[in-house]
């Protein structure tokens, strides 16, 4: 999705360089999946301003498109007052002939019996009502024109230089609020503002699917901007939740139960982090899962709730951490408890095996990017892909793959290794 965004954006970039209008884009998803989030996310990593309005509980129309002022004209420097009445009368005398063919004096209306000067300076502006005194004092002079516009809201009246918008919910909102927010959907204009330079509208919406209270959005509305489909993927929720301190022994779960969080399922990611974080204090999961019981059926449900319990009960939370993995002395006595974790009397625990690796890689590139890869990290790597019985052929070639495409310059010395190389090059 963030690839999808920066190209959106990247080409926005170019369009608007030919003179053309930015495209928006709207991102459609479960709610708790991380819309709003990949934005925020994106603007951040491209140093752009970022504004987020939540439609859905905006209240007065101008908070969204800005408030209705009166403007004058005004100008300075040698031009004339404006809209003075003429003088003599309204009507004048012209010669005709009549349909006998005889010349007479006929009666007509003047046609414009106002006197209209234009102003001849160059300096010339519209000011807002309430700057009228401002602009008097510096000398300027009304040139009797005046107009009702639109001044620009308070959430882009400040800003400089580009960013992103993001319009949240925005099928949540009222339908006052979908109409108006069409025109700077479609032209990034309102009446007499607009975005400055270098913005981008993304908007976020709920799926249409009887499982939200949203507005339907009707063709005319939905071809003024591109849509894309965000969706689950438990082992991207594994990535960010290794590099956000989300506890080790849920993602675990998360990895074991990837089918928890999908449509209709009442589970999200924002409800799994929220019950995660709500026992993370808890030492023992075990000594605690009267509390966990509770916890888990105000947050997730209790068909989630029981699946974590039970995976508590065959101790499953209990296995090796990556960081022990990676870091902890001792290589003999690592990959003796890796084994003992992988293998089940005879029977190999292909589903254990792959949970670890994906925790192993994750935490590899997550460590890299704040701290040195020393040579021991180096040689644990090696021995991790070397040893047998510990990772089948394909997790090897999946855990060399990841990792030095996730920091290659950190990582490189991996293939100095026979063994890795061989992976590393299939």
């Amino acid at each position: 999705m963030k690839s999808f965004m920066e190209h959106m954006i990247s080409n926005n970039r170019h369009i608007q360089s030919t003179g053309k209008t930015p495209v928006s884009t709207e991102i459609i998803g479960d709610s708790g999946l991380g819309k709003t989030s990949i934005a925020l996310q994106l603007a951040g990593d491209l140093n752009l301003n970022f504004v987020k309005l939540n439609l859905a509980q905006i209240e007065e129309l101008g908070d969204l498109v800005g408030f209705p002022v009166r403007q004058f004209q005004l100008t300075k420097g040698g031009a004339t007052p404006a809209a003075v009445p003429a003088a003599g009368p309204k009507y004048k005398f012209v010669k005709k002939i009549d349909a006998e063919g005889k010349t007479v004096m006929t009666k007509v209306p003047v046609e414009n019996p106002i006197q209209t000067s234009t102003p001849t300076s160059s300096d010339t502006l519209w000011a807002d009502e309430n700057a009228l005194d401002f602009y008097t004092k510096q000398g300027y002079s009304f040139t009797g024109k005046n107009r009702m516009s639109y001044c620009p809201p308070e959430w882009i009246a400040d800003k400089t230089g580009g960013g992103i918008l993001i319009l949240d919910d925005w099928n949540r909102a009222d339908i006052r609020f979908i109409q108006a927010v069409m025109e700077l959907v479609d032209r990034q204009e309102y009446i007499s503002w607009k975005l400055p330079k270098d913005w981008h509208i993304v908007l976020t919406a709920n799926p249409d699917n009887g499982e939200y209270l949203v507005n339907s959005i009707d063709v005319a509305q939905r071809t003024r901007f591109v849509s894309t489909v965000l969706k689950w993927s438990h082992e991207r929720w594994a990535e960010w939740a290794e590099q956000n301190g989300v506890d080790g022994r849920c993602i675990n779960f998360v990895l074991s139960h990837p089918e928890i969080v999908g449509e209709n399922k009442g589970v999200n990611p924002r409800s799994l982090t929220t019950f995660f974080n709500s026992i993370s204090s808890f030492q023992n999961f075990n000594d605690k899962l009267p509390m966990i019981q509770m916890v888990g059926e105000g947050s997730v449900g209790p068909e989630v709730t029981t699946l974590f319990t039970g995976f508590i009960k065959n101790k499953l939370d209990k296995l090796i951490t990556p960081k022990e993995m990676l870091l902890r002395e001792g290589t003999e006595s690592v990959m003796k408890e890796l084994k003992e974790c992988m293998h089940d009397g005879t029977d190999y625990r292909a589903d254990i095996a792959s949970i670890l690796t994906t925790r192993l890689i994750n935490y590899a590139i997550h460590y890299s990017q704040g701290n040195s890869i020393t040579p021991e990290i180096i040689q644990r790597i090696q021995a991790l892909i070397k040893t047998p019985d510990v990772f089948t052929d394909d997790l090897k070639y999946v855990i060399v793959k990841k990792i030095l495409n996730g920091n290659k310059q950190k990582f490189q010395k991996l293939v100095s290794d026979p063994t890795v190389q061989d992976l590393a090059t299939k």
